[in-house]
């Protein structure tokens, strides 16, 4: 008797993770693990301009947070890099770099400057799409952009959402065009994305 129940219970230790198995990913009636999401991998290229804009008449960037005041003064612990500051952004992204060409999303997140010495940020943005195929999708990208300190920056996707669930992979991001008169910033992106 005992014997027995020693028995059983190893037996159904052992067979547990098969059962599990077998129950999550075998059985296709439930809609969180549906057939789709161990279909083949394919990678997406996406090429698309990102446009900053800080000018009071247009912009799609404010900012949310400054670094504390050095004794009472106006002047910024680091104008330069105005190291602490905090930026959320709503940019359109488009086909081509001219800012009236087809909208085809929206970068949509927060930058913060979180270096002493240079212009780099952090940034935590969604790209939104609207159009095509994509719409209605988000691809996620966290990671550290030295704006000046290289011409091309990479940064990692994280995530994302509808068409890109699952998503991994990395955005190039070039500057195209910059006008510092008018606070305004137009990047390339190159995103190659890995997603089901």
């Amino acid at each position: 008797m005992v014997m027995a129940s020693i028995l059983s219970r190893i037996v159904s230790i052992d067979l547990l993770p098969i059962l599990l198995f077998f129950n999550i990913f075998v059985d296709g009636t439930k809609p969180y693990y549906h057939q789709k999401y161990f279909s083949k991998e394919k990678l997406t290229h996406l090429h698309f301009y990102f446009h900053d804009s800080m000018s009071p008449t247009n912009f799609t960037v404010v900012q949310v947070a400054a670094a504390p005041r050095r004794n009472g003064s106006t002047a910024m612990v680091n104008s330069i890099t105005e190291f602490g500051s905090v930026m959320i952004s709503d940019d359109p992204l488009t086909e081509t770099p001219d800012p009236s060409s087809k909208v085809v999303g929206r970068a949509q997140g927060l930058s913060s400057s979180v270096s002493q010495s240079d212009t780099t940020i952090l940034m935590a943005f969604n790209l939104v799409f609207t159009t095509g195929k994509f719409n209605g999708s988000t691809i996620s990208i966290l990671g550290r952009n030295s704006i000046y300190a290289s011409k091309v920056r990479e940064m990692p996707v994280v995530g994302g959402s509808g068409v890109f669930r699952f998503a991994r992979g990395y955005v190039l991001m070039k500057t195209y065009a910059l006008d510092v008169k008018n606070l305004r910033a137009t990047v390339e992106y190159d995103v190659y994305v890995w997603h089901y």
